[in-house]
Formats: C-alpha cells, structure tokens, sequence
C-alpha cells in the first residue's frame, strides 16, 4: 500500500514547509494541550507513506536566548564555532542558540568549567562539592533540573567567554513525530498528532523545544519550517485483505489516522479494530467525531477505549485487550496484523505483556512457547512498533 518513491529530502537536505492549521484537539477542563498540525508542502517535491515520520527542525525560545546572552554580558554577535556543529566559517552566538544549539542537557563538563573559573567562594564550594566523587548521584539529580541558563544565572561569578560556552553545548536535533495523514487523501499536506509540552524543574517553566515551537511560536502561513520525511518500515499491510488490530493511546492514536485514511482510500477490505486510551473522555477523545464515522461507515470494526480518569480503577488499553482476549486472540489467529504506537517505556511494555498472557489464556501456550508465537509475529511483520 505504498505510494510514491522516497523524498528527495533528507535530515541534512530538509525542504521548507509551512503550518495552515494548528488546532487543540483536547476539550475545555483537560489537562493536556494536544495540537492538529497541518503542514503544507504543496510547492515541495516532498513524498511520505503512511507509516513515516516527519522530522522538524525547530527554534528556541527567544526569550531563553536572551537570558543567556544578558548572563554571558554578550551582545549576540561575537562570533563563535561550535564543536558540536563543525561549521564551515564562525557564525553570530545569537544564531547559533536560536536555531542550532540545545539549551538543555548541561553535563559535568560544564560543572568543571564553571568550578575553574567561578570567583564567589561560597559558589566555589558548590561546584567543589558536585565534582566529588561521593557526589555522582547528586550531580546527576542536579543536572536533570537545569537548562544552561539555570548555572549561569547560580554561579555567576564564573565569567565565560561566547566560545567557551558554546563549547559545552550539543546540536540541537530534529523531532520526529509519526505522521497522522496518508498520502492518499492529503497528497501535499502532513498532518501531526502533537502534545504541547509543558512543566516546570528548578523553579522555572520549561517546554519541549518543537511541541512548543508548533504550538505556540509558529505563524500560520508565514513560519518556514525546515522539515523532512523519515521513511519507516511501519505501516499498514500490503495485503488489503489483511485485518488491521491497532493500539495507540494518546498521540500514538496518530499512525492509525493515517493507517484508517490509507486503507479506506484503497479500498481494503480487511478489518480494522482500535484500541485508544487517554484521561478523560469527555475532554480527551482525540478525533472521536472521525472514528464514529468510521464506525457509521463500517470502515472501522471495533473500538475499544480506555479512559485511566473516568473512574475511579485506572483502566488502560491493555484491559482493554485483556477483556477482549477472545476475540484478539481470533483475529489473531485468522492472520491480523498487530500495530502499537506510543509511549515506550510504560505503554508498549504494558501491551506486550498482554499479548503475551493472551497467548497462554487463549491460545493455551505455555509463556515460553507464546514467546516464540510472538517472536514469529515479529519475524512476519505481523507485529510491529512505533515506540518512543
């Protein structure tokens, strides 16, 4: 079911886009800030299959930027070269930490700096004392509260130079997120599931440097956004006959955006069953109005949702599948494909497990031989991932 041959664009050669359309998908009274990202690249050369990802270089807060500038006495325009970056020919210290540098993650490299060169003893005391050998936790704990701005602004008798700063920092990468659109139904338009990122550590509001560039510094229309298409070997079957068993919850619901669009527009005729989870259904359903069409339609078998808020038990998506055992294990066994998109370090762990039990429970394995059924799953393309 794939479309046009791979972009000519890569992560090194990205191609400008721009947004038409950022709208909150979550309800009034939720707790998250999830966006519909529309990006158009209707005067690109830039082809995507359902399955991909969309890589997205954004910009750092300008106000962050600021901040390090007035701590570092800098006017922005000393010239600096990044060992991070391996530039061609130095470029202005304003630039490079607007759009090239990550202004999180500090390391020890950065303590030992600010130790050898900090004047206020009791600020050299401090850094001594991290850079112990006793203190590797504590310096570790220290470090994951603080951006580059946080030791400027506590040990600023240490006076840094531009390049010495700079010396310190990592390139500031792309972000991937799974596309929520198939070619098929939006041949010039990438559509992205995209949580707004927010908290706070050491005192201070952070953000997710893309989530919060889309959502909230990006202007429609007008923003060019250097982006690019990661091909991936995820996506629905080949085979349109092929029944489709899907799980994403949260923003992992958006592959299966992509995967439902692709599949109705080809005219498969396998079935299709999702598994979504979130908070609260009244004001978390991502894009609930189009999966009851779905349903209406006979385009979409089954869904089974999982709100961990609605109730006082949390219930997630692998009760949900746990509940329905049976029929998964039916599906299963008539040749469906399995799809998990989402949270890898809770979520997708969760859900394996449950397949796992679902094979002994329903299928009458033992746990070692569902681990083989799994593997060989796996071994088919039968089950596949997008985690992160």
């Amino acid at each position: 079911m794939s479309t046009k041959a791979d972009s000519p664009y890569t992560k090194d050669n990205p191609c400008s886009a721009v947004i038409t359309d950022n709208i909150v998908l979550n309800r009034q009274g939720s707790a998250k800030d999830t966006r519909h990202i529309v990006v158009d690249f209707s005067k690109q050369d830039l082809h995507y299959k359902a399955g991909d990802s969309l890589g997205v270089f954004a910009t750092n807060r300008p106000e962050e930027v600021e901040e390090i500038l007035h701590c570092l006495g800098a006017t922005g325009d000393e010239l600096v070269a990044p060992p991070a970056l391996k530039l061609p020919a130095p470029q202005p210290l304003r630039d490079v930490l607007f759009s090239k540098l990550a202004l999180a993650g500090p390391t020890r490299k950065m303590i030992e700096t600010l130790a050898s060169k900090a004047t206020a003893p009791d600020q050299k005391t401090r850094l001594s004392q991290l850079l112990e050998p006793e203190s590797k936790e504590a310096l570790a704990a220290f470090l994951a509260e603080r951006h580059f701005v946080d030791l400027l602004v506590e040990f600023s008798s240490a006076r840094l130079t531009a390049q010495e700063f700079v010396d310190h920092q990592r390139r500031l990468m792309p972000r991937l997120y799974s596309i929520a659109s198939s070619p098929r139904v939006h041949p010039t338009e990438i559509h992205l599931t995209v949580a707004a990122v927010r908290y706070q550590t050491n005192g201070r509001d952070r953000v997710g440097v893309c989530s919060s560039f889309l959502a909230d510094r990006v202007r429609l229309r007008e923003t060019l956004i250097p982006v690019f298409v990661s091909n991936s070997h995820f996506g629905p079957p080949e085979d349109g006959s092929k029944d489709c068993i899907m799980v994403g919850p949260g923003t992992g619901i958006a592959p299966f955006r992509a995967f439902l669009q692709d599949r109705v527009a080809a005219g498969a005729t396998g079935r299709n069953w999702l598994f979504f989870g979130d908070q609260k259904s009244a004001t978390d359903f991502l894009y609930e109005e189009e999966w009851s069409a779905y349903l209406e339609r006979g385009q979409l078998t089954r869904l089974d949702t999982a709100f961990s808020r609605d109730q006082p038990e949390k219930i997630y998506v692998q009760d949900r599948m746990r509940e329905s055992a049976g029929e998964l294990w039916r599906w299963l066994q008539g040749g469906a494909c399995f799809f998990v998109c989402g949270d890898a370090k809770r979520m997708a762990k969760d859900v394996d497990q449950a397949l796992h039990e679902i094979a002994v429970s329903e299928g009458g394995m033992t746990p070692a031989s569902a681990v083989d059924f799994v593997k060989q799953l796996k071994k088919d393309k039968r089950y596949q991932r997008d985690v992160y």
